[in-house]
């Protein structure tokens, strides 16, 4: 009887042992993921808001229209607009701030970052700014693929590369300023919608 008490202890005790083991990885996942937005607020994570613009701050002409929306109960940002390359333009975009003026965002214990998108059409990027872009015509751009539907779509740091303004030093994710979600290069009209973003 006290042989079958002592292995029914046992059992129990490695049982509580994998379950916390279990829980710890489960931890260790999910903190190797920041949510920096999935709007359900007005600010994001880090307590900054998006912001939208065009190249019509150097003279361009494309036309944006930012707004939030909410399908089957989850919210998004959705961006849209007409690209136009008239005047030297060629853009739109929506930026999130990472750090303050003087300040920098370190991403490199992160592998890249993580997107759930929809949109239509291609010629989206994700532009970064680092205190290496001091100044303003210069960023780090990746591609991002969308299709009609949502889809995640992870991009990592060595997918960044400079812009086409001028030469940059390479890419550095300990040093991050702002991202901006980017139509751009091409005319053309552009909707996309963004669900989550973060720091994989």
């Amino acid at each position: 009887m006290k042989r079958q008490i002592r292995a029914s202890f046992i059992l129990i005790l490695a049982a509580g042992l994998f379950s916390l083991s279990a829980a710890a990885e489960e931890g260790r996942i999910m903190s190797d993921y920041l949510l920096l937005d999935d709007f359900s607020g007005q600010a994001s994570v880090l307590n900054t808001e998006w912001e939208g613009f065009t190249d019509q701050v150097m003279g361009g002409v494309s036309e944006i229209s930012v707004l939030r929306a909410e399908e089957k109960g989850e919210p998004f940002i959705r961006m849209q607009g007409d690209v136009s390359l008239r005047n030297n333009g060629g853009f739109i975009q929506i930026r999130l701030k990472l750090a303050r003026s003087f300040g920098s965002f370190d991403g490199s214990e992160y592998q890249g970052i993580r997107l759930q998108v929809r949109g239509e059409g291609s010629g989206y990027y994700l532009f970064i700014r680092t205190t290496a872009t001091t100044l303003p015509w210069k960023y780090y751009a990746a591609p991002v693929p969308v299709s009609p539907e949502w889809s995640e779509v992870l991009i990592p740091w060595s997918a960044f590369l400079p812009g086409d303004y001028g030469k940059l030093k390479p890419f550095q994710a300990d040093k991050l300023k702002s991202l901006a979600l980017a139509a751009y290069g091409r005319e053309f009209r552009a909707r996309i919608d963004l669900k989550e973003i973060g720091f994989y």
